[in-house]
């Protein structure tokens, strides 16, 4: 399984890292409407939804009009809504859990995380566009938060922080994983080279209260995403959202923790215009 799963990372950072750096519009979208359809796809499964292949060429062509056109849509706007459809909409369901998989209930909170995976691209896309290292330090808060978040709570992890949906997760992980973002964003805000990451330019443009607020409020983010992607996956018994990505499981398994930290991140660098 370990040989499996760097294989196939090794593979997709050998496909993405020069998509990444080539500063090519083109080609970032088509990587990136490629695996925004594999994960509308999952989330559809996930839903049980009929039609999931259609459903998922839909969004993914939306996508790449939304980013490759120029259009008078509000960017801002979608990012705004994507936090509001996730502080009410979805945050709900870890406490009070998902409806029915077949009631109406079940049918509107798939919409709801139908655009907030489509928010969380479109953001990607937007990040990309201010910077490649901009959007990379998005990436890398939430890679930083869950590393942390692995190594503390393994060492000293006790209290489950939600033992019905993840059992693997504690209290003391989350709060080392904010512990090791906030140590991160420092690197960046010192650091000359980093001077182009998000921590550097939110602390240049807010200062540093704000900046450690943001940190942790995207941290908790990330460890949202996650928890509701583990939820739904729950509800239906399955382990992975897909076995696309062997050894992996599938898209969302990847990125369930990025789906509500990018529009969010995004949001702020347009409101504050950190570019």
């Amino acid at each position: 399984m370990l040989k499996t799963r760097i294989i196939t990372a090794l593979v997709l950072l050998i496909i993405l890292v020069p998509i990444l750096f080539s500063g090519s519009s083109l080609a970032f979208t088509t990587a990136a409407a490629i695996f925004l359809g594999a994960a509308m796809w999952e989330s559809q499964r996930l839903f049980n939804k009929p039609g999931a292949i259609i459903i998922s060429l839909v969004w993914s062509l939306a996508f790449a009009y939304l980013t490759l056109q120029t259009t008078n849509f509000s960017l801002q706007t979608l990012f705004t809504v994507c936090v509001l459809f996730w502080v009410f909409g979805l945050i709900p369901s870890l406490r009070f859990g998902l409806p029915s998989i077949d009631s109406f209930a079940s049918g509107l909170i798939s919409g709801i995380y139908a655009v907030a995976i489509f928010g969380c691209f479109v953001a990607m896309s937007f990040l990309f566009g201010k910077s490649a290292q901009l959007l990379l330090s998005v990436l890398a808060i939430v890679w930083v938060a869950d590393i942390g978040a692995y190594f503390v709570g393994k060492a000293i992890g006790k209290r489950k922080l939600a033992p019905s949906i993840s059992p693997g997760k504690s209290w003391e992980g989350a709060i080392g994983g904010a512990c090791l973002v906030l140590g991160f964003a420092t690197l960046c805000v010192f650091l000359p080279m980093l001077s182009n990451t998000f921590p550097a330019k939110l602390y240049s443009h807010q200062g540093a209260v704000v900046t450690v607020l943001i940190m942790l409020l995207i941290a908790t983010a990330s460890v949202i995403g996650d928890l509701f992607e583990s939820l739904l996956k729950r509800r239906i018994g399955m382990k992975d959202s897909s076995h696309l990505l062997p050894g992996h499981g599938g898209v969302l398994d990847r990125i369930d923790a990025l789906i509500p930290v990018l529009p969010l991140a995004a949001m702020f660098v347009a409101i504050w215009g950190l570019s």
